[in-house]
């Protein structure tokens, strides 16, 4: 098991790597100029070029950044005077983070019990309706979901807040919004992994062994048809943990994502290189944890060295 984590945290370093690498390549070929500005006069750009590096070789000026990268130094932004990356990070991140947590407690939660329902009732009328849930889900972007969800509970019926993220009213249409595409596909998912454990040989076993349909069901078949769940659990943790950028603008949360295209809008080259690497970094961590979770739960994964 030690071979297998050595391995996986190796191989995320070295995709950490490469990742920032070409993330300041492409930044580096972004159009427009950080410092546009009509009233910077050239003594203050040449001062400012000098400061962020700016004036040496494109080698130098990526040395020079990761360097400080490895030191956990992500500079200062180019745009928000006299802030850091790391501090605009550290102020939003929270937020994003907040609602990343609570919507995928409503996916997960909410989704894994559709599956179940619609895997144990198939041909059914709940299995219709959970199936139609999962549709309706997977097919309407979030933004549209958040719209619809706007217009009915605030608006239309004044049942919740339609923006801002002060109290827990304010997080829960944000929260369903960011959630339910993941709850879609967790619930479909969970309901392919369900009709096969329904027809195994462990389950067919277990019945004529006398046990009774309630642990049946969950001692055996919801805790084996679980465990696909987990293999989409670090993307997904992680693309919903860093923030949805049109959520958190539709519903004025002061998360990543506002600073993320403001940094692209802006130029701000030194905002997005640190947010890219930050999601990047997020992302690949996640990963890693699930893949060893799934070594622990699944003996032949760390045998074989690979998944499936």
């Amino acid at each position: 098991m030690a071979k297998y984590i050595l391995k996986r945290v190796l191989l995320a370093i070295v995709t950490l790597f490469v990742l920032t690498s070409i993330v300041f390549v492409l930044v580096r070929l972004l159009p427009g100029d950080p410092f546009s500005n009509p009233k910077m006069t050239p003594e203050i750009q040449a001062n400012l070029e000098a400061y962020y590096g700016l004036d040496k070789p494109l080698v130098v000026q990526y040395v020079t950044y990761m360097k400080n990268v490895f030191q956990g130094d992500l500079g200062y932004s180019m745009k928000y005077e006299g802030r850091t990356v790391n501090r605009i990070i550290s102020e939003s991140f929270p937020y994003s983070a907040d609602l990343g947590i609570r919507a995928l407690c409503f996916a997960f939660f909410f989704g894994i019990i559709l599956g179940i329902i619609a895997a144990l009732n198939r041909g059914k009328k709940l299995d219709f309706v959970c199936i139609l849930i999962a549709i309706i889900g997977t097919s309407i972007p979030d933004f549209i979901m958040g719209s619809l969800l706007q217009y009915f509970f605030g608006i239309k019926w004044r049942i919740l807040p339609v923006a801002q993220y002060t109290s827990f009213k304010h997080t829960i249409l944000p929260s369903i919004a960011v959630g339910f595409y993941t709850l879609a596909s967790v619930s479909r998912l969970m309901r392919s992994s369900m009709l096969e454990v329904v027809t195994s040989d462990y389950t067919k076993t277990a019945r004529a062994k006398g046990l009774s349909e309630f642990r049946v069901t969950f001692k055996h078949q919801i805790r084996n048809a679980i465990t696909p769940i987990i293999t989409i659990m670090g993307p997904t943790v992680a693309s919903v943990l860093t923030g949805t950028f049109v959520i958190e603008a539709l519903f004025a949360i002061p998360g990543m994502g506002k600073h993320y295209v403001d940094s692209i809008n802006m130029s701000d080259y030194t905002l997005v290189l640190g947010m890219t690497i930050f999601y990047g970094a997020f992302l690949v961590i996640a990963i890693l944890i699930v893949d060893i979770l799934y070594g622990l739960v699944d003996p032949r994964i760390r045998l074989s060295g690979k998944k499936g």
